[in-house]
């Protein structure tokens, strides 16, 4: 009979970590297209932070301390 410690019983967590990690450490083509889909991602990201998240702060207040006036005031003012 086996000890409870061996290899045979690890977790299932660990051996499909270790099936990935095998796995990307063998890849050829993949690699190059995880380096697309990462810089797809990337260039993606900052596109949409340019057009969905623009800094209405910096656009509409001067200096730091009309900006947190702006902030208290939106946050008090529920309105």
């Amino acid at each position: 009979m086996k000890p409870e410690n061996t290899p045979s019983k690890r977790k299932w967590i660990s051996r499909a970590i270790d099936m990935y990690i095998d796995g990307f450490r063998n890849m050829t083509v993949g690699r190059t297209l995880w380096a697309l889909i990462i810089i797809k991602v990337v260039v993606l990201l900052a596109v949409f932070k340019l057009l969905f998240f623009p800094n209405v702060l910096s656009n509409n207040y001067d200096t730091d301390q009309e900006r947190a006036e702006a902030v208290r005031k939106s946050l008090i003012d529920n309105r």
